[in-house]
Parts: structure tokens; C-alpha cells; sequence
């Protein structure tokens, strides 16, 4: 009885199992398939970027390289991208401390407010800050302006990424230095920061790439200024170009090798110090 009965349950489970597997494929296909055809299209030798595919050719990409107005982007893009990195991994690591250790009342709501700009729709920050900048500093809006924006929009995420490696941070290592004698700045130079660099160095990162492909606020506070995604905005009201597809095809490669080496990165450092400790045994105890 309860044979025939797993006999009859089991096609229904094999189908259902089928119908799930045919939806995710179809679903990650739908995700994908552009971002796929982006990528051929820029080899694609057809001038128009588009079907049909009349051979392969590296040509828009020497183009692309050779536009003295995507040289300047670019180094405008790479410059900004580098200075929000620099600030928001240096505030969010230093709001993490905080954050996590001190006792603070409302840590809860602290946190929120924290990470409220990761919330906000990028529309509203950019149209703020774009408000403040102007109608109440009176600023000409510049490189430094995009550099202020993005850096609130991106320093949430690097302290939720220092902040989740503290919470997991084992305090007995600090107070075993302190014991054997070193004061505050030798913990945290020697202790603290070699265990969370591997977080800190992921969030950098992180912070990096979403300064890269950052389009919403970048447009309210860039003024004349030009960079990557505008450029790329920019140049399909016109319509897509070969030279689009490759920059774009440029601008996918690195935000997913950034995001590949935030995870593979720290990893391997960790590897590299356990193998130094191993190694380092026998000589200590000869």
C-alpha cells in the first residue's frame, strides 16, 4: 500500500522537481541573455552594433580606447572612484568600532540611521545633496561634490561589512596582548587590524566597484564634468554604438572582477597568515 502509494507521489515529484529547474533557467536567462548579447555585440564587426553578427573584431575597443572624450571620463571615473574609497573605508571602518563595542544607547535605531542612505532611492540623495550643495553652501558643483555624494551613498556598506567582522571579532586575543603588555595602539595595530584588514580590504573594495558604476547621484553633482556611466547615458539617447557596447563590456569585466577579488582576496590571506603561523612552529620551538 504505501509502496503504490510512493509509486504515485514520486512522477508528480520528479515533475514538479522539472518545472522548477525549467523556470530557474529560464529565469536566469532572462537575466542574463542581455548582458550576454552586450558582450557579443561589441565584438561584433557590424557597425551598427546590432543582429546580424557579420564577423568578430577587437576594432571598437581600439576605438573606444583611442575617444579623447572616454580617456577623460575614464580618468575622471578612476579618480573619483579611488578618493570614495579612501573616505568611505576610512569612516565606515571607524563607525564600525563604535558601533559594535561602545555601549551606546539606541544602538539599534544608530545603526538604522547608519545605513539609511543604502534605503533612500539614489534619486532622492542626489536631489538632496543637490539642494544643500547649491541653494545652501552655494557650491559649484565639481568632481568634489560627486565625490561627497557617492561617499554617503557607499560608506553604509562598508560599515555593515567591518561591523559583522567585529561582531564575530574574539576580544579574548586583545586582552591576552594586554596582558602580556602592549598599551591600546599596539592592540589595534598588531592584534585588531591584521584579523579585520580581510573585511576592511572587501569593503574597500565593494566601495570601489559601486563608486564605478554610480549613475543616479553622480548626475545631479557632477556639473560639466563627464564620467563613465554618464558618458555611456549620454551616447545611447543618440543610439547604441559599438563603441557603447565595448565600454560597457569594459565597465561589467571590472565590476565583477572587483566583486570576485572582494571575496577570493581575503581568503586567501587568511590562508597565506595560517600558513606563515604553521610554518613558523617548528623554528620556534626549536
Amino acid at each position: 500500500m504505501a509502496g503504490e502509494a510512493a509509486d504515485h507521489v514520486a512522477p508528480h515529484k520528479h515533475l514538479a522537481r522539472g518545472a522548477l529547474v525549467a523556470w530557474a533557467v529560464f529565469i536566469y536567462f532572462f537575466l542574463f541573455a542581455p548582458i550576454i548579447l552586450l558582450v557579443l555585440f561589441s565584438f561584433n564587426a557590424n557597425q551598427y552594433g546590432t543582429l546580424p553578427i557579420t564577423g568578430w573584431t577587437l576594432h571598437w575597443y581600439h576605438a573606444a580606447f583611442n575617444d579623447f572624450q572616454i580617456q577623460d571620463a575614464l580618468k575622471t571615473t578612476l579618480s573619483v572612484a579611488l578618493e570614495v574609497t579612501i573616505i568611505a573605508t576610512v569612516v565606515g571602518t571607524a563607525a564600525a568600532f563604535p558601533l559594535v563595542r561602545a555601549n551606546l544607547p539606541f544602538r539599534s535605531g544608530i545603526r538604522a540611521a547608519l545605513t539609511l542612505p543604502i534605503m533612500l532611492p539614489g534619486l532622492l540623495i542626489g536631489v538632496s545633496l543637490l539642494t544643500f550643495f547649491t541653494g545652501v553652501l552655494h557650491l559649484t558643483l565639481s568632481n568634489q561634490t560627486v565625490v561627497i555624494g557617492q561617499a554617503v551613498y557607499v560608506t553604509p556598506f562598508v560599515i555593515l561589512v567591518v561591523a559583522s567582522r567585529l561582531e564575530g571579532f574574539d576580544r579574548s586575543l586583545e586582552r591576552a596582548a594586554a596582558d602580556l603588555g602592549a598599551n591600546s595602539y599596539q592592540r589595534l595595530r598588531h592584534v585588531v587590524l591584521p584579523l579585520i584588514g580581510p573585511a576592511i580590504f572587501a569593503g574597500a573594495l565593494f566601495a570601489f566597484t559601486l563608486s564605478l558604476d554610480e549613475f543616479v547621484i553622480t548626475l545631479f553633482l557632477i556639473g560639466g564634468g563627464n564620467t563613465l556611466p554618464i558618458y555611456i547615458y549620454t551616447q545611447v539617447k543618440f543610439g547604441i554604438t559599438p563603441e557603447v557596447n565595448a565600454l560597457a563590456t569594459l565597465l561589467i569585466a571590472a565590476s565583477l572582477t572587483i566583486t570576485a577579488a572582494a571575496f577570493v582576496v581575503p581568503g586567501a590571506l587568511r590562508r597565506v597568515r595560517r600558513g606563515r603561523r604553521i610554518s613558523a612552529r617548528p623554528a620556534t620551538g626549536a
